[in-house]
């Protein structure tokens, strides 16, 4: 039974979660068996129509650069060219509850990163999610009619208010639920082990 749980709260089309999920897939394995994980969308950008601005797609693309030289991770910079960019996260934040709810989250996750960052596809297309469930196996039917359902939508509202009750000014971030008590864990995107040695030494 666990008695402690991180919340890890991120946004399946923020870049930093990208450059940081090496890191966090070493630091999910490494944890003491008595913590659950628990992710938490933070909903970087509500629904939009319109296109991103070309001097946001370009801060954003530098943003790419940045994290490309500091980590080494991989990025199409093609997306740009090959896509019409909309500044809208919440398409993917339902995508990850609806995934959730055919027990497949981190494999939605890394499938939308995947989609977007390496293959220039647009998460901000409900086409893409879409498509993403087909390939990862999952009830396209039933996928499709939760996207667009009101529970999940009550859902989606909570888990944003959540992740704005806690105690964090960006993503990804962690948070330690022990005993009634929230820490607030360091994220390092080069080296998991001081985040392991900080959740140890809470728990005791």
């Amino acid at each position: 039974m666990s008695d402690s749980t991180l919340f890890y709260v991120h946004d399946p089309m923020c870049s930093w979660c990208w450059g940081h999920r090496p890191q966090w897939e070493h630091l999910q394995a490494a944890l003491p068996e008595s913590v659950s994980v628990k992710n938490v969308v933070g909903g970087l950008a509500p629904d939009s129509d319109k296109v991103m601005p070309l001097a946001q797609q370009q801060a954003i693309g530098d943003y790419w650069k940045k994290i490309e030289g500091m980590l080494g991770t991989q990025f199409n910079h093609e997306f740009w060219q090959q896509n019409i960019p909309r500044r809208s996260t919440y398409p993917a934040c339902r995508s990850v509850i609806a995934a959730r709810w055919q027990n497949a989250e981190e494999k939605m996750i890394e499938a939308i990163q995947k989609a977007y960052y390496l293959k220039a596809k647009n998460p901000s297309d409900t086409e893409t999610h879409l498509l993403l469930a087909a390939e990862l196996g999952l009830d396209v039917e039933k996928f499709a009619a939760n996207l667009s359902s009101e529970k999940l939508e009550k859902v989606l509202r909570q888990e944003l208010q959540f992740a704005r009750s806690l105690p964090i000014d960006g993503f990804p971030s962690m948070v330690l639920q022990h005993q009634d008590q929230v820490h607030i864990i360091p994220l390092d995107y080069k080296d998991y082990r001081g985040a392991i040695e900080v959740i140890t030494e809470i728990i005791g």
